[in-house]
């Protein structure tokens, strides 16, 4: 981000009087840009059925949202681990199911966590329940965002309003990385990172992938993209498009399939 959209960000305000009781009802996705909350035109929501490997995960998320968005206490959620899980994804599935229940996301950068407390106050006393996500969530050990996080999230001196949860995704454990080698205080620093992710009630850990996960996502999406190849050729083009690429994420799997799916119709 630019420093000068950075510092507009800082300085202007949120204004809770240009967000009326119909303004959320023209998404179900939304994004903080430059100081204002602007509705996503073409949200992208996956299917919670093509979310697969991370089926302890996707129950436990989607009990504690389906709390959240029928009033009942619920937990703000950190999902960490490996990339390509499905992790940012299974956030945004959440809307296939909840969002006509009320349910509405609002998508924030880290930049812009100086504007969460003037976003409570936009969201407070709304009729819909809002997951405020943070994709690809980390600090720096010099940054002092995180402290203003862990602040706003449990402990700041207003209430957080009760229709608003913060979901949170990130390839780091802790959000923060160890601190240096050199560090004076290595206990204090410990605690002091550790003390953010507390925070959150719910932490979801997300695992790389074995082989025959990898093989199981393949075979689903091509099925339901209407790809047929014999199965020996599926696993071995699959396995290697795997090797090239070092992992046996979903992701791969999907670009995988894109792929097959391409080179299949232009030679048709």
């Amino acid at each position: 981000m630019k420093l000068e959209d950075l510092l507009n960000v800082l300085q202007r305000p949120l204004d809770p009087g240009e967000y009326g009781e119909d303004f959320f009802q023209r998404s179900c996705a939304f994004s903080l840009r430059s100081g204002r909350i602007e509705p996503v035109s073409h949200p992208s929501i996956p299917d919670p059925e093509d979310i697969l490997g991370v089926d302890s995960q996707k129950e436990t998320l989607f009990r504690n949202t389906a709390q959240f968005v029928r009033g009942y206490p619920a937990n703000d959620v950190l999902l960490w681990g490996d990339r390509g899980t499905g992790k940012s994804s299974l956030v945004r599935s959440l809307l296939k199911p909840f969002a006509e229940e009320g349910l509405r996301i609002i998508q924030l950068h880290k930049w812009e966590i100086p504007s969460l407390s003037d976003l409570y106050q936009v969201l407070r006393g709304k009729p819909q329940r809002f997951i405020l996500f943070f994709d690809d969530l980390s600090f720096e050990p010099k940054e002092e965002s995180f402290k203003l996080l862990k602040s706003l999230l449990d402990g700041d001196i207003e209430e957080r309003p009760s229709n608003v949860l913060v979901y949170a995704t990130s390839n780091r454990r802790h959000l923060v990385p160890n601190g240096d080698e050199g560090d004076k205080f290595p206990t204090d620093s410990f605690h002091e990172r550790i003390s953010l992710i507390e925070r959150f009630g719910i932490r979801l850990a997300f695992y790389p992938f074995d082989k025959g996960t990898y093989l199981r996502i393949v075979e689903h999406y091509a099925s339901k993209r209407g790809i047929y190849v014999p199965k020996e050729r599926l696993v071995e083009e699959a396995l290697r498009w795997a090797t090239e690429r070092g992992n046996f994420s979903g992701r791969t799997a999907y670009q995988f399939i894109r792929d097959l799916e391409g080179r299949l119709s232009l030679s048709s």
